[in-house]
């Protein structure tokens, strides 16, 4: 209750200025960090209200799906881990940057539509509302980490160096994600048949990308092409931070996703802006 009244307070303080420039725009975002800051709180305060297990989901939900995943590319598929590491190791450390990006376009692509009633009444930079949906999303991926860590002292497996590049791969998978979230959460004003849409595109990438098996079981003569989906760099590059050499990265492949991710990027927070003026009529 005293966050909304911090929020009710913030926006009282906001004056509407019609006929902003880029530049000012852009200042704005940091002009206005203080309703980032107040809308990631509220997110974050009502994701598992109202639940049983609260927070536990964040936990469950990727280990029960590592579980399944386990037992049918490694048990029934019988395909090969990377390197000596653990199976079930090398799938959960695959399933925790794919959960952080399919989160995070999940939250993005609907949240307009899940802020009608602030974006109506004041003018504040719009992209705030999809970039503070990525904090929810980096909170669960926190917490699931945890079982990570405990997966590695269950199985003894000690990192290498690698492991301190980590926090650039969790920003990539972020980014992979906020740019086609822009683009969707934008068109879902207009059209909202984009939020029945997502789910299965997320449920099908979930599956096409490689969590729950190894890249390296793709031929040689496919791999650039696969890589061609930007989360086969990101997972690659993280299962690498946790397993070493056990998982080596496909650098051209690699730099193809750096490249497919930028320029979604790029897309998104241009088709963004352009459809930001039309938010307030349409809404």
């Amino acid at each position: 209750m005293q966050r909304f009244q911090h929020l009710k307070k913030f926006m009282s303080k906001i004056i509407i200025e019609p006929g902003r420039t880029e530049k000012n725009y852009w200042a704005d975002l940091w002009r206005y960090r203080e309703l980032f800051i107040i809308l990631s709180w509220r997110d974050l305060s009502v994701r598992y209200k109202q639940t049983i297990i609260g927070i536990l989901w964040a936990i469950l939900r990727p280990f029960l799906t590592m579980v399944v995943f386990t037992v049918i590319f490694s048990r029934i598929a019988k395909l090969p881990s990377d390197g000596n590491a653990p199976y079930a190791l090398m799938v959960f450390a695959a399933m925790l940057p794919w959960s952080l990006f399919a989160n995070s376009l999940a939250e993005s692509s609907n949240s307009l539509i899940d802020n009608t009633n602030l974006i109506s009444k004041v003018y504040f930079p719009r992209l705030i509302i999809p970039a503070a949906t990525l904090i929810t999303a980096l909170v669960d991926f926190l917490i699931s980490f945890v079982i990570l860590v405990a997966m590695m002292i269950y199985y003894q497996f000690m990192p290498g160096w690698q492991i301190v590049l980590i926090p650039f791969f969790i920003i990539l998978a972020l980014m992979a994600s906020l740019g086609p979230g822009l683009w969707i959460t934008a068109l879902n004003v207009k059209y909202r048949d984009f939020r029945y849409v997502i789910p299965f595109l997320v449920q099908c990438g979930l599956y096409v990308s490689p969590v729950g098996f190894s890249s390296n079981v793709v031929p040689d003569k496919w791999r650039l092409l696969y890589s061609l989906n930007p989360m086969v760099g990101v997972i690659d590059g993280f299962r690498w931070c946790i397993l070493g050499g056990n998982s080596p990265i496909y650098l051209p492949g690699f730099f193809l996703s750096l490249a497919i991710i930028a320029s979604f990027l790029w897309l998104g927070v241009s088709r963004f802006r352009k459809m930001e003026k039309t938010f307030t009529d349409i809404i």
